[in-house]
C-alpha cells in the first residue's frame, strides 16, 4: 500500500531543498562568494600548509601506504585550493571564454603528451608519482594544474600593472616573465619531492631548456585569455573581489614551504617574492594568519 503521509514528507523536504537553492547564475555566485569569503583561512593557509606537510612526509616516508602521494587526495587539495579562483573568475566567463579556454585545454595536453614523448619544449621528463588517472603518459587532471597557475600569473600581472595592462606587448612580457618565475618555485620543489624528474638538470635538477619551454606555453597562454576575456570586466571583477588570488597565497606557502625544506633557497626566495608582489597588489590579507588566536 502507498503511503500518502510519507510521500507528502518526502516531497516537501524535496520543496524546502529547493527553495533554498539559487534560483539564477548570479545568486549562484553570491553563494559561492560567500562560502569562499567564509572559509579563506582554511582554504588559503591550512590547504597549502597540510599540503606541505603531506608532500614532504610521502617523499620521505613518513606518511604509510596508501597516504602517501594519494593521487586522489592530492587532486582534492588543489581543486580546493584552486576554488577561490574559479569563483572569482566565474562572473567574467561567457560562451567565448568557455570556447577560448577549451582551446587551452587543448594546448595544455596537446604540448604535455609531445613533450612526454620527444622531450620537446620542455627537456625530456617522465611523472615518476601518480597525479591521478593518466594518459599517454599525462594526468588527465592535468589543466587543473596548469591553466590556474598562468590564469595566476595574468591576474596578478593585470593588478600590478593597473593602466599600464591596456599595453597588449607589455602585458604579454610581464605575464611571461611572472609564469616563467612560478615555474622557478614550482619545477625543483616537484623534483625534490619526486612527482616527476628531467633525469638532472643545472637548476635544482631542472634544465634550462624547461625554462624556455615555459615562454612558449606562456606565450600561448596569454594570448588564449587575451581573447578569451574583455580585460576591463576582469579587472573590474579583481578590483572588487578581495580573494580572487588566495590561490597565490597558496601557492606561495605550499611551494615555497616545500623549497625551502629541501635547500632550493633560489625558488624559495622566488616564493617570497610573490609573496610581496601579493602585498604590494593589496591581496596578501595578514588576517587570514591570525585567525587561529
Amino acid at each position: 500500500m502507498s503511503d500518502p503521509a510519507g510521500s507528502a514528507s518526502t516531497s516537501g523536504g524535496f520543496d524546502a531543498l529547493r527553495a533554498r537553492l539559487p534560483d539564477t547564475r548570479r545568486e549562484a555566485e553570491r553563494v559561492l562568494d560567500r562560502i569562499v569569503r567564509e572559509n579563506r583561512f582554511t582554504i588559503a593557509v591550512l590547504f597549502p600548509l597540510v599540503g606541505a606537510v603531506a608532500l614532504v612526509g610521502s617523499a620521505e616516508g613518513w606518511v604509510p601506504e596508501p597516504l602517501a602521494f594519494n593521487p586522489w587526495f592530492v587532486l582534492f587539495g588543489v581543486l580546493v585550493m584552486r576554488s577561490p579562483l574559479v569563483v572569482g573568475v566565474l562572473p567574467a566567463i561567457d560562451r567565448r571564454a568557455v570556447g577560448w579556454i577549451g582551446v587551452l585545454v587543448a594546448y595544455t595536453y596537446a604540448i604535455e603528451v609531445f613533450g612526454v614523448t620527444t622531450g620537446w619544449p620542455y627537456g625530456t621528463f617522465e611523472y615518476t608519482v601518480s597525479l591521478g588517472p593518466m594518459l599517454g603518459g599525462v594526468p588527465l587532471a592535468l589543466p587543473v594544474f596548469f591553466i590556474p597557475l598562468v590564469v595566476n600569473a595574468y591576474l596578478l600581472c593585470l593588478l600590478l600593472l593597473g593602466s599600464r595592462a591596456s599595453n597588449g606587448w607589455l602585458r604579454l612580457a610581464t605575464v611571461i616573465a611572472a609564469v616563467v618565475a612560478m615555474d622557478v618555485v614550482l619545477d625543483p620543489g616537484a623534483v625534490a619531492l619526486g612527482f616527476w624528474t628531467f633525469g638532472g638538470g643545472a637548476f635544482f635538477g631542472v634544465p634550462l631548456s624547461n625554462y624556455a619551454g615555459w615562454v612558449l606555453s606562456a606565450t600561448v597562454a596569454v594570448v588564449t585569455l587575451d581573447r578569451a576575456f574583455a580585460i576591463g570586466a576582469l579587472a573590474d571583477r579583481l578590483r572588487d573581489c578581495e580573494f580572487m588570488l588566495d590561490d597565490m597565497v597558496s601557492f606561495v606557502i605550499l611551494w615555497g614551504g616545500i623549497n625551502l625544506w629541501y635547500g632550493n633557497l633560489i625558488p624559495a626566495a622566488v616564493a617570497v617574492a610573490f609573496g610581496v608582489g601579493l602585498v604590494r597588489a593589496d591581496r596578501f590579507d595578514a588576517a587570514l594568519f591570525t585567525q587561529w588566536r
